[in-house]
C-alpha cells in the first residue's frame, strides 16, 4: 500500500525532473516535457486508489497532526491531478503563443510545463492540511506559482497588469491570512484544528476574540475562492492571464480554497455570529457575480464574472455544511468550465477571445461549437445536465436547512446565467461570421476530451 504523503513527494519529483531536463537538454522539443508530465500525473492518480489508511484524529501524532488522508482528501487530489493534466494539454495548444511572447530568446517552455506539477502538488497539500501552519505553507506555494504562471508572457501588457495586480491583492489576503492564524493561536494556544475545537468548547475561551481571528481567515479564503467583497482582482486577471492559466485558477485554486473554508469553518460552527456573515457573502456574491457578467462581451471576462457566481451557489452548500453538494457541484463546474476554456485556446488563437469572435462558430468548426454548446448549457444548469444536478443538490441543501434568502435569491439568479451563458450559443448559432475559415482541431483537443469523460 501507499501513504497519502508520497503521492505529494512524487509529484515534487516529478517537477524537479522536468525542470532539470528542460536545462540540460536544450535541443528537445519542450513539448515533450509537457507529455511526461501528463504521464507522470496519470500514474500518480492511479496510485492514489491505492493509498493506505490513516491514524484517526484522536491517535495521530507527529506529521499526521498536520495531515490527513480521509476521503475527502483523497477525492480533491484526484481532482487536483485531473485538472493539472488537463490545463497541460491545453498548454500543449498554446506553447506558439508562450513562443511569440521570447522572440529572440529561450522560449521558457518547459518552465510552463513545469510550474503547474508544483502548483498541484501544493494543492494535493492543501486539501489534506489540517493544521494552520499547514495550510499557510501549501497556500503559499500554490499562490507563489500561479505568480508566475499568471504574469509568464510578461511582454503582453494585460499579462503583466494582471500579474502585479495578482502579486499584491494576493500577498495582502497572506497577510489577512497570517494575522488571523496569529489571534487564533493567541485565543486557543493551537494551530490544529480538532484541538482548536476542543479549546472553543471550554467556556473560559475568549469567543470574541476567536471570531475576529477567523473573520480575518474568511478574508483571506475570500480572496481565494472569489467571493464578494474579495473579488476585485478576478476579471483583469483572468482576462490578462494565459488562457489555460485562467482556467487554472477558475477551477483548481476554486476547488481546494473550498476545502480549506469546510475544513476551517468546523471548529466555529459553535459561533452563530459565523453563519451569518457566511449567508451575506453568499448573497452578495450571487447577485454581483451574475449582474457583473450581464454585459460581458469579452468571453474570459464572462467567465471570470460567472466564477464569481459560482463561488456564491457553491458557498450555499458551505452554509448548510453539505460537503456532499459541495463536491458535486465542484466536480461539474471542473469538467464544464476545461471543455470551455479548451475551445476558448484554439478560437482564441485564431480570432479572438470576445464573444463575437464566436459568431457562426457553428458553421467554422462544428465540433469546436457542439462542444462550447455542452459546457455553456451545463454551466448555465439547462436540465438533464450536470450543473442542473449541482445546482439542485445545492438549492435541497438550502431547503432542508430552511435557508430561505439564499433559495430565493439562488433561483432568481439563475435567470441571469441563462442569459449570459446562452448569448455565447446565440452567437455560435444564430449570428453569422464575417468571413467563414474554418477553424482547425488539434489532436491535443481531442485528447483533452478523452480526459475529460
Amino acid at each position: 500500500m501507499i501513504t497519502a504523503p508520497q503521492l505529494e513527494i512524487a509529484v515534487l519529483v516529478l517537477g524537479m525532473v522536468i525542470l532539470m531536463f528542460e536545462a540540460f537538454a536544450t535541443k528537445i522539443d519542450k513539448r515533450v516535457l509537457a507529455y511526461a508530465a501528463i504521464a507522470g500525473l496519470a500514474l500518480v492518480f492511479i496510485a492514489t486508489f491505492f493509498v493506505a489508511p490513516t491514524p484517526p484524529p484522536n491517535q495521530a501524532t507527529g506529521f499526521w497532526n498536520f495531515y490527513t488522508a480521509d476521503r475527502l482528501s483523497i477525492f480533491f487530489k484526484q481532482f487536483a491531478l485531473l485538472t493539472t493534466m488537463s490545463v497541460l494539454i491545453m498548454m500543449i495548444d498554446y506553447a506558439p503563443v508562450v513562443r511569440s511572447s521570447f522572440p529572440g530568446s529561450p522560449d521558457g517552455l518547459g518552465e510552463f510545463f513545469a510550474v503547474p506539477v508544483f502548483t498541484c502538488a501544493g494543492l494535493m497539500y492543501l486539501v489534506s492540511a489540517i493544521d494552520f501552519v499547514f495550510i499557510f505553507v501549501s497556500l503559499e506555494l500554490v499562490t507563489i506559482s500561479f505568480y508566475v504562471l499568471v504574469s509568464f508572457t510578461r511582454r503582453n501588457p494585460l499579462t503583466l497588469e494582471a500579474g502585479v495586480k495578482y502579486l499584491v491583492l494576493s500577498a495582502l489576503s497572506t497577510a489577512f491570512l497570517v494575522y488571523g492564524i496569529a489571534w487564533i493561536f493567541g485565543v486557543t494556544g493551537q494551530t490544529n484544528l480538532q484541538r482548536i475545537t476542543e479549546a472553543l468548547a471550554n467556556p473560559n475561551t475568549d469567543h470574541g476574540a476567536a471570531l475576529f481571528g477567523m473573520v480575518l481567515v474568511l478574508v483571506a479564503l475570500g480572496f481565494k475562492i472569489a467571493a464578494v467583497p474579495f473579488q476585485i482582482w478576478v476579471p483583469d486577471v483572468y482576462q490578462g492571464a494565459p488562457t489555460p492559466i485562467t482556467a487554472y485558477l477558475s477551477v483548481g485554486s476554486k476547488a481546494a480554497g473550498f476545502v480549506v473554508l469546510l475544513r476551517v469553518l468546523q471548529p466555529f460552527l459553535m459561533l452563530p455570529q459565523i453563519e451569518r456573515l457566511l449567508v451575506l457573502i453568499a448573497l452578495l456574491t450571487l447577485i454581483y457575480g451574475n449582474l457583473a457578467a450581464l454585459p460581458q462581451g469579452n468571453l474570459k471576462r464572462l467567465l471570470a464574472y460567472s466564477s464569481i457566481a459560482h463561488a456564491g451557489y457553491l458557498l450555499i452548500g458551505v452554509v448548510c455544511l453539505d460537503g456532499r453538494a459541495v463536491v458535486f457541484y465542484l466536480a461539474a463546474y471542473l469538467l464544464m468550465t476545461l471543455l470551455s476554456f479548451a475551445v476558448l485556446v484554439i478560437v482564441s488563437q485564431q480570432t479572438g477571445d470576445r464573444i463575437s469572435d464566436f459568431d457562426g462558430l457553428g458553421k467554422r468548426s462544428p465540433f469546436l461549437a457542439f462542444a462550447m454548446l455542452i459546457g455553456m448549457i451545463s454551466l448555465a444548469g439547462v436540465p438533464f445536465t450536470a450543473g442542473f444536478l449541482g445546482k439542485f443538490f445545492i438549492f435541497y441543501a438550502a431547503i432542508s436547512q430552511r435557508q430561505i434568502a439564499l433559495v430565493v435569491v439562488g433561483v432568481v439568479t439563475v435567470g441571469c446565467v441563462f442569459y449570459y451563458y446562452l448569448k455565447v450559443v446565440r452567437a455560435m448559432y444564430w449570428e453569422s461570421a464575417a468571413k467563414i475559415d474554418k477553424i482547425p482541431v488539434s489532436a491535443a483537443f481531442i485528447r483533452s476530451r478523452f480526459w475529460m469523460r
